[in-house]
């Protein structure tokens, strides 16, 4: 099912995520409402991730906290289930990906805190409006994620290198694309690194560690904002018990539209 035949409203996406009718990319699907990033840990990691969010909120900005064995979130999403109303959920047992899944009701605890962390998708509606094409959005593919070498600010257990998404921008549009995005901070905000991505310790840019690669053309700028995938990276090497995450590209769509989370 194509993206462009999904209903507008998020309520009714979920729906469908949730009967199993479509389990797709989430990019500008649901245009116009926020969509957020999934992480799942045990009660006693919960507060060292809490710190861990307000430490480096570029990666990881807060949307909402879900207290522990509850999975409404009564913040952005009254009525929605976090067990069931995400595309893909990828569950790491000691750091290691373990299994990729459609919903958490056999895997769910009551000592379970979720994190919705806000998500670039939110804002490719306005680089979209603002006359700015996104060539995965157009090819109908995944954006590009790649974890970098730029270190995370440690808390408790957790550490690890930031994940960036990248879009390719024409040269003469890269203020613009800094100007537009920089308006939604919880939605990562400006980017962390313009250009050169050896310089952030990417060695190959068509082979990104999650999502699908995307041609950059001649008179295009390589843009890398942080990733909410940040999470998962920081899971592989921090290795908590568990750590349960949305598949890269599959996002929570709330109820929240992005211009209400929109600054300046």
């Amino acid at each position: 099912m194509s993206t462009r035949t999904l209903p507008p409203l998020p309520r009714d996406v979920r729906s469908m995520v949730r009967s199993g009718e479509w389990r797709g990319v989430t990019a500008m699907v649901a245009p116009g409402y926020v969509q957020a990033n999934l992480a799942i840990l045990p009660r006693e990691l919960a507060f060292d991730f809490l710190l861990f969010c307000q430490r480096n909120p570029k990666p990881c900005p807060l949307l909402e906290v879900i207290e522990p064995g509850q999975v409404e979130p009564r913040l952005v999403a009254p009525g929605a289930d976090i067990r069931t109303d995400i595309p893909g959920y990828r569950v790491y047992l000691d750091g290691e990906p373990a299994e990729d899944i459609t919903d958490l009701n056999d895997v769910w605890r009551d000592d379970l805190v979720s994190f919705l962390l806000g998500c670039s998708y939110t804002f490719e509606s306005a680089l979209i409006h603002a006359g700015i094409p996104l060539r995965h959005v157009d090819n109908g593919k995944n954006v590009a994620m790649y974890i970098t070498n730029l270190e995370t600010v440690p808390a408790g257990p957790f550490s690890g290198p930031t994940v960036v998404s990248m879009r390719p921008v024409h040269r003469t549009q890269v203020v613009r694309a800094v100007q537009v995005t920089t308006r939604f901070p919880t939605g990562h905000g400006a980017p962390v690194h313009i250009g050169d991505p050896q310089a952030i310790g990417i060695k190959d840019i068509n082979a990104p560690d999650f999502g699908d690669a995307v041609e950059i053309r001649e008179d295009e700028v390589p843009i890398f904002w942080a990733c909410g995938v940040t999470p998962q990276a920081v899971a592989m090497k921090s290795k908590p018990s568990l750590l349960i995450g949305h598949v890269p590209g599959r996002m929570f769509i709330s109820d929240v539209r992005d211009e209400d989370i929109a600054v300046l």
